[in-house]
């Protein structure tokens, strides 16, 4: 009987230790799950002005509310999700009481579906619409973390809340460098409202869409989920050299530096022989700037050869200017490995009062495939296999003009003879 009270004794300590050494590595698991997740952040508009009875023959707020359900039902489970509203809470007349009015209502984290459905069903369209102070809010609300972050903004209007411009609030989040994308969707066709919520979407890369039934609305904020939880490359920050014999050497991926008013950033990347450099640039004004603007990107040998450039500009307003090129290396095996240097150089000038640092942001993307099968396409003055073509061009040409002066000269003949 002793025996068999120590063995089960045994038995349980064992359990329990098994238990216990699981336990631990399992916590450790669930928090870089977590660290690693895809975040969302929706942002509702809950403003005085939702109350209109436009969408579908009900209230735009009772659209909102069953957009939300049919999203909280379909969202994936590896998405951690938050609700954010704005102007939900202050009835009265004192803007500043008013732009301050946003509250976190269900916070990012877990997706508890009842939970969180139940909080919607709570609201109320009540005050102002302080988009701006509410986007810096929910910037907040996403901070930590390495997985892709997202904000989604459903409003009705414009921001009452000036002079915070929600515009600029979207370039102070893009210049933090948390790659952090801005969407937004309004809920009715007027122009000064999409002009703003499509300056707030374009400034971090995001979309604006235009909705008018609960359908799409539900149907576009479930594919903005969706898309948060698609793998994404984040860019790795990198510091571009003075001049060329400096620059740090890159591998094919993406990276991100800022770059000074007036400066000159490079980098330098090695091809090897049968290879092909493909190289792109985004310069993104994240603060006003005057209207005319450019980008340079240049890939030089070490000696300072010009060996390919791309370069883009513009007049207007801009978020962002890209250009990119194409420099394929002929196979030759004797030939060693050639160190290219690219130079990354923009025309923005800041506009008067502005900051000029830090310098703004670029996104490199460095990519080195294999090359052109023969290494006749790598040349031939850019035209590569159309060389084929122009030469039958020519020879049809000329049998044409061979066949067309003899069949003049024997037209003549005849007329002559009779």
């Amino acid at each position: 009987m002793i025996t068999r009270k120590r063995l089960a004794s045994g038995v349980c300590v064992l359990f329990a230790a098994l238990a216990a050494g699981i336990a631990v590595p399992a916590g450790a698991v669930a928090d870089e799950t977590t660290a690693t997740a895809p975040k969302v952040n929706l942002v509702l508009d809950v403003s005085g002005s939702m109350r209109a009875r436009d969408i579908d023959g009900q209230s735009r707020m009772a659209a909102a509310k069953q957009a939300f359900n049919e999203v909280l039902d379909a969202t994936p489970e590896e998405v951690l999700l938050g609700i954010r509203t704005l102007g939900a809470n202050y009835p009265g007349d004192d803007q500043k009481r008013g732009c301050k009015d946003t509250a976190q209502l269900y916070p990012v984290g877990p997706l508890d579906r009842t939970e969180a459905k139940t909080a919607v069903a709570t609201l109320t369209p009540t005050g102002w619409t302080p988009i701006g102070p509410a986007l810096l809010k929910a910037a907040d609300d996403l901070d930590g973390g390495t997985g892709s972050k997202r904000i989604v903004l459903i409003s009705d209007g414009e921001d009452t809340c000036a002079p915070l411009d929600p515009c600029e609030v979207a370039r102070e989040i893009a210049a933090r460098g948390i790659g952090l994308t801005i969407d937004t969707l309004g809920l009715v066709p007027n122009a000064k409202m999409r002009q703003q919520l499509s300056c707030i979407a374009e400034a971090t890369g995001g979309s604006y869409t235009s909705v008018e039934h609960t359908e799409e609305l539900a149907d576009k904020v479930n594919q903005l989920v969706d898309r948060a939880a698609d793998p994404v490359v984040t860019p790795v920050a990198t510091e571009g050299a003075e001049a060329c014999a400096k620059a740090p050497v890159l591998k094919s991926g993406l990276y991100t530096d800022r770059v000074e008013f007036g400066q000159q950033r490079w980098y330098r990347v090695d091809v090897e022989p049968g290879r092909e450099l493909r190289a792109s640039v985004s310069v993104a004004a994240d603060r006003a700037v005057a209207p005319s603007y450019g980008v340079l990107l240049r890939a030089v040998t070490v000696h300072g050869r010009e060996i390919v450039r791309g370069e883009a500009a513009g007049d207007g307003r801009t978020d962002v200017i890209s250009t990119g090129l194409r420099y394929p290396k002929a196979d030759d095996d004797e030939a060693p490995t050639e160190g290219v240097c690219l130079q990354v150089t923009h025309s923005f000038a800041a506009a008067s009062g502005v900051e000029t640092t830090p310098g703004l942001p670029l996104e490199l993307t460095v990519d080195v495939v294999d090359g052109p099968g023969d290494s006749d396409d790598v040349a031939s003055f850019g035209l590569g296999r159309g060389w084929w073509l122009l030469g039958a061009l020519i020879l049809t040409g000329f049998v044409a003009g061979l066949l067309w002066g003899w069949l003049s000269r024997w037209r003549v003949a005849v007329w002559r003879t009779n």
